[in-house]
């Protein structure tokens, strides 16, 4: 895409500062696990509210962590925020700017587990029931409803498959055996931990997203130019199809997508919400 941006010296401060904080923390996960095996993907990424591995700091940490397995998830985040935070800033200034990218993250991260929590939370509840007071009729309609959901690892699929085949039908012949009693449990305990630890949320994109809804509010018919695309789209019609491709993308559930589209559509939402109070308020943002 070719649109705004500035150059590195006519930068405004809040999207220079922003540039080098996620490069710093990209580069300082790596030398702190090399050298003090810390992990900062799992401390400073979004967990879910159940896991243990939760810290209420994260609705704002994980906004400036990204893959450790991707570099082009940094690199786009940046250039994205750069090419189109650069003007948007300029225009709102540096304070509301960074309100608005703070509020936009974090409200991407409410409505992502916002939606995965209403399916998550009963489940790991659940679970944790099954966990603390084991009984085999719990665990047989555990197994005819979700043993073999979406949730379930692939690394799991052998325990899953030798829970199902062997522990509970003996289970059921002997429901107050305690070493089969323990091997449920233990399996349960697995499964969830696989589901409330992770994985984790990382990423500028729930910003990113709402930085690209005030540019398509604020510029609706400037027009973009993207890679691959040899004729000029409109900045209103590039984010309304993007935002459209995220709703489909989000209602799919495809088990091998590991992108957070609800956290970018709450992201564009949040920012939707934050521009009208301030118009309201007689602001002008643009």
């Amino acid at each position: 895409m070719m649109m705004g941006g500035q150059g590195w010296s006519s930068m405004p401060p809040v999207v220079k500062n922003l540039l080098i904080l996620n490069v710093l923390m990209y580069l300082a996960s790596f030398s702190f696990m090399q050298a003090f095996g810390m992990n900062f993907w799992e401390l400073f990424g979004l967990h879910y509210f159940q896991s243990d591995l939760f810290y209420p700091f994260q609705f704002i940490t994980y906004m400036f962590m990204h893959s450790q397995y991707d570099i082009t998830h940094l690199v786009f985040n940046m250039f994205a925020v750069w090419m189109f935070g650069s003007t948007i800033e300029s225009v709102w200034g540096s304070k509301r700017f960074l309100i608005y990218y703070l509020i936009t993250g974090f409200g991407a991260a409410i409505l992502h587990y916002a939606i995965i929590g209403w399916d998550l939370y009963p489940l790991a509840t659940q679970m944790q029931a099954m966990i603390e007071y084991p009984n085999v009729v719990d665990m047989v309609g555990f197994v005819e409803n979700h043993v073999w959901g979406q949730y379930l690892h692939p690394d799991l699929l052998p325990q899953a498959q030798h829970f199902v085949d062997f522990t509970l039908p003996q289970l059921q012949i002997n429901p107050n055996d305690q070493s089969l009693l323990r091997e449920a449990t233990s399996f349960l305990s697995e499964y969830r931990a696989s589901i409330v630890d992770g994985p984790n949320v990382v990423g500028a994109s729930g910003s990113l997203f709402g930085i690209l809804l005030a540019f398509g509010m604020m510029f609706p018919n400037v027009s973009l130019y993207m890679m691959f695309i040899p004729i000029p789209i409109k900045a209103k019609y590039f984010v309304a199809g993007y935002g459209l491709i995220e709703l489909y993308s989000a209602f799919q559930n495809n088990p091998g997508d590991n992108v957070a589209h609800f956290a970018h559509l709450g992201g564009m939402l949040f920012g939707f919400i934050l521009i009208k109070i301030w118009q309201q308020s007689g602001f002008r943002w643009r």
